[in-house]
């Protein structure tokens, strides 16, 4: 071995106890330095454990709420679903709903128009048979048209009335009382301002007064009750004519009857002739006669009679045939004879059969 190379090796033995010496020297003051400094990191590091456990926490939350979204979603889905499904169903009940209000328009206009063919044809079937109107009044309350029966073979006058309103037809008491001196058919028109009057129940003389007979009712009150053996002749809350044999004032309300008079006979019923009872059978007399027509326009006849060369008067049994030729479904014989009168537009028509108007106890009015 060379001597430098010995050289080098020692030199290299020096440095190496050298540096030994030194990190012998500095080792104590480098360990409390590491000490020191995993002290001051150990805070940090908790605080880091603590962010990263919150952070585990926040992903477990927000993966819940990812979830809960997720099936909110869902639900919203297919809550639409079943909006999109009410909405189509809305549309088919609003387009069944319009075809249904189509389809009463329809019959409602159908209805209208059948009412008005019906009207037309029972006022062209009258005409056709009597000729046209000789007097018409188109009121508020009222439509009337009367015709002359010269042409159906008999001398007097037909009404035919269509109530607008019901308050158009009454039963007036003579003197608006019961028992009085009895008041002629134009007087009782010309008080109550009425277009239209005739005859109405029969009456009896007492003490110099006249009373109505069987059961009368006037403003839906029933003013006289006797004599249930009579047909009862009036006209309920709602124009309606009703009538019949009626035995109970029970039966009187519960028609609902406003006005009405009695006498005898019922002559059709439902468009069908009753038998006429053998004391009024096949006797030519002056008649006031009162029904209604199938559409419930009302007719109120009076034919004159007594009047030899003029005119003898019809039969009950006469009477019922022709108005079946009217097409007239229900109709009621009122008093007849003398006290037989027909008021139209502020005259008496007709030839009452005593040369002049009889006083009597009650009279129907139509109001225009």
């Amino acid at each position: 071995m060379s001597t430098d190379i010995k050289r080098i090796l020692w030199l290299l033995v020096c440095v190496a106890a050298g540096l030994t010496l030194a990190l012998g020297v500095n080792m104590p003051p480098l360990g409390e330095r590491m000490d020191e400094a995993r002290a001051a990191f150990q805070p940090g590091k908790q605080e880091w454990e603590q962010i990263y456990r919150e952070a585990a926490e926040l992903d477990e939350l927000y993966g819940a709420m990812l979830a809960a979204s997720d099936a909110l979603a869902d639900d919203l889905d297919s809550t639409q679903g079943i909006l999109a499904n009410l909405i189509e169903q809305a549309e088919l009940d609003k387009q069944a709903a319009e075809q249904s209000r189509q389809s009463v328009d329809q019959v409602l206009a159908a209805s209208s128009s059948h009412r008005e063919q019906a009207k037309d044809a029972l006022d062209l079937m009258l005409s056709n048979i009597l000729g046209d109107p000789v007097g018409q009044t188109f009121g508020k309350r009222a439509t009337i048209k009367v015709y002359s029966l010269k042409e159906a073979g008999y001398r007097g006058y037909m009404a035919k009335v269509k109530l607008h309103d019901p308050s158009a037809i009454r039963l007036v008491l003579a003197q608006d009382k019961v028992g009085s001196k009895g008041e002629t058919t134009s007087q009782a028109a010309k008080r109550t301002g009425a277009k239209l009057a005739i005859n109405a129940g029969g009456f009896a003389r007492q003490d110099g007064l006249l009373y109505p007979i069987g059961i009368t009712v006037a403003d839906g009150e029933i003013k006289t009750f006797s004599r249930t053996d009579m047909s009862f002749i009036g006209f309920d809350k709602n124009g309606k004519l009703v009538g019949g044999e009626l035995k109970t004032k029970e039966e009187i309300e519960a028609l609902n009857v406003v006005h009405g008079a009695s006498f005898v006979p019922t002559l059709l019923e439902n468009g069908r002739k009753l038998k006429i009872p053998a004391k009024w059978a096949n006797k030519k007399e002056p008649r006031t006669l009162i029904g209604n027509f199938a559409n419930g326009d009302l007719l109120l006849i009076v034919i004159d009679g007594r009047q030899k060369g003029y005119s003898n008067g019809v039969t009950l049994e006469e009477a019922q045939d022709k108005l079946l030729e009217f097409n007239v479904r229900d109709a009621y014989n009122l008093d007849g004879g003398g006290s037989s009168t027909f008021y139209y537009n502020g005259k008496v028509l007709n030839s009452p059969s005593d040369g002049r108007e009889r006083l009597v106890a009650s009279n129907f009015v139509v109001l225009p």
